[in-house]
């Protein structure tokens, strides 16, 4: 039995820090599955959008404040396939070039980029492939647009014939649509052929348009007007949608399976949701210099010359000398407010007290939405706090590159968001590839993979599901950070370096064993693709009921999802 062809539909997808296509975490987890499937010869393509200024670049300004800077990107390394198409985006024919990322150059599955930044376009048509999540409605409804339908109908000029196509989030929702118009309105069709990942819990990261806009925006391929209210809603749910139009869908760790399940119980029709837990790329993330070291001192060596590399970078760039030999402890992710930054600064004088005297270093980096107001101002909180304490640094520009150094240079990977609101995060695993222990909120990836005294810590206590207050639950959870850094990882660190060292193998072969993106996209084919491509769940799992009925429920709030056991 062949395995069947897939199209990886996402709307960002890191592949290297010479091409700018992706912002955060999503792309991160987009790019090692499209590594894994090259590494492993899977039968699939990518596909995404050739972002003409990227994200954005990220730098320090005169005034100390951080700032949003565009740079067109240009590439010659990309192949220039002389293939188009043309999708109705807002009254107007928008031409969609492709260009393909062959596999040789960075290790992955072929990769389709498509950009309307072509001659013959209109300015507006040129802006939809722009900057990714463009913060302007009607570019963004556009992006997804182009994405969805512009995306398979490539992949038709080209003559990639998938069986199955994967929705990474809602934003290639519209490939969907696209399928239905060309079924003539057969959903069990397209269902047949259809798969999605949804990857978090937060309202904001569910998106909702009104569905008159989503018409103008020709995001559902002609489809009428009706039967998009049925899937969707009025108000429409581009996840809602998604759950009715697949044949299956996956959460992206066990907890979020759960709390995924419960978020989306009231939607009728819905798919069954499995839990597939995320995974990063070892090739790509793990450095050579660590990689199969088992003796304690080769690996608390081979960590030391990576630390020495981060402080030598932290030293050039930005004007402070940080000791190798010091405990490093870095935060580093979007700056969103749930993930909680500033979590270890909360008592000032505690922190202070090991700051100044030369116990720990703390490290910040990471992206914020450039139309999130409350991200870009605990940036600029974290980085005026860093100019006034030893031993603190805020580091602009969290891309490839650096957040690859990072990890390579840190002893402890801090992630403190509030649980259940981390779907499932990567980070820390590739900073445990190369022996940084995880220091995480009992969240996302953690609750499998991070084990207290065995390869890392989590923040644990008695009523931790326990309904109270917002401060309450932050000072909770700093005061047990900090317990665990005060009373377990400083005495460790110092005093006992075999016990050390044996806590960064752990951490290793635990993220080795499981959390490496081939044995994700293994998974993948085995509880997701093949499944659909061959006409049926696997053995054992119970269908769902599958009806479209239009039941809209108005109340999508995620933060009242806190009782999860």
């Amino acid at each position: 039995m062949t395995l069947p062809k897939v199209a990886y539909f996402s709307m960002e997808i890191a592949i290297d820090q010479a091409l700018s296509t992706y912002s955060g975490g999503l792309g991160f987890l987009a790019g090692s599955h499209m590594q894994s499937a090259g590494y492993l010869q899977m039968p699939m393509v990518g596909v995404t959008m050739l972002w003409s200024f990227g994200y954005y670049d990220q730098r320090i300004g005169s005034d100390n404040q951080v700032e949003v800077a565009y740079i067109r990107k240009t590439y010659d390394f990309l192949t220039d396939l002389n293939v188009s198409t043309k999708v109705n985006v807002f009254g107007e024919d928008v031409i969609i070039k492709a260009y393909r990322v062959e596999p040789e150059l960075f290790g992955t599955c072929p990769i389709y980029l498509l950009t309307t930044d072509v001659e013959g376009n209109s300015e507006f048509a040129r802006r939809i492939s722009h900057k990714l999540y463009d913060g302007d409605e009607r570019i963004r409804i556009a992006q997804e647009t182009v994405l969805g339908v512009g995306g398979v109908r490539i992949l038709q000029e080209v003559g990639y014939k998938f069986d199955v196509i994967h929705m990474n989030e809602g934003h290639a929702l519209p490939a969907a649509f696209e399928l239905l118009r060309q079924f003539k309105g057969n959903l069990n069709e397209v269902r047949k052929r259809t798969v999605f990942t949804t990857h978090t819990p937060v309202a904001a990261g569910n998106e909702v348009h009104w569905v008159d806009t989503l018409i103008e925006g020709g995001f559902f391929a002609g489809c009428p007007r009706d039967k998009a209210v049925e899937l969707g809603g009025e108000n429409f749910s581009l996840t809602v949608a998604a759950l009715r139009m697949s044949r299956l869908a996956n959460a992206v760790s066990q907890l979020h399976g759960l709390v995924a399940k419960k978020m989306w119980d009231w939607v009728s029709g819905k798919c069954p949701i499995k839990a597939i837990t995320n995974a990063v790329n070892i090739h790509y993330w793990q450095d050579s210099r660590i990689n199969g070291l088992q003796k304690d001192e080769e690996l608390l060596n081979a960590k030391l010359e990576m630390k020495k590399d981060l402080c030598q970078y932290i030293s050039d760039t930005q004007g402070k000398r940080f000791d190798p030999n010091v405990l490093t402890i870095t935060w580093a992710r979007r700056f969103a407010d749930y993930k909680r930054a500033w979590l270890i600064l909360m008592d000032k004088p505690r922190i202070e007290k090991l700051l100044n005297e030369n116990k720990v270093q703390l490290i910040f980096a990471g992206k914020f939405h450039p139309d999130d107001k409350d991200g870009k101002e605990i940036f600029n909180n974290i980085l005026r706090e860093s100019q006034q304490m030893k031993n603190v640094v805020v580091l602009p520009g969290y891309e490839l590159a650096l957040s690859a150094k990072l990890k390579k240079g840190s002893d402890i990977w801090l992630n403190t968001p509030i649980r259940p609101l981390e779907a499932s995060g990567t980070s820390g695993m590739s900073a445990n590839m190369n022996g940084a222990l995880h220091l995480s909120s009992f969240d996302g990836w953690a609750v499998e993979g991070t084990w207290n005294g065995i390869n890392g810590y989590t923040v644990q206590y008695p009523g931790l599901d326990d309904e109270m207050p917002w401060d309450q639950r932050h000072w909770k959870d700093h005061d047990c950070v900090m317990d665990i850094i005060e009373n377990q990882v400083i005495p460790t660190y110092y005093e006992n370096k075999q016990e050390w060292a044996r806590l960064m193998r752990q951490a290793i072969r635990t993220s080795e064993a499981f959390f490496n993106s081939d044995r994700m996209v293994v998974e993948y084919y085995n509880r997701l693709y093949k499944p659909i491509a061959h006409g049926g769940q696997q053995a054992g799992e119970d269908e769902e009921d599958v009806k479209v009925a239009d039941n809209e429920n108005p109340n999508m709030d995620a933060w009242t999802f806190s009782n999860i056991k």
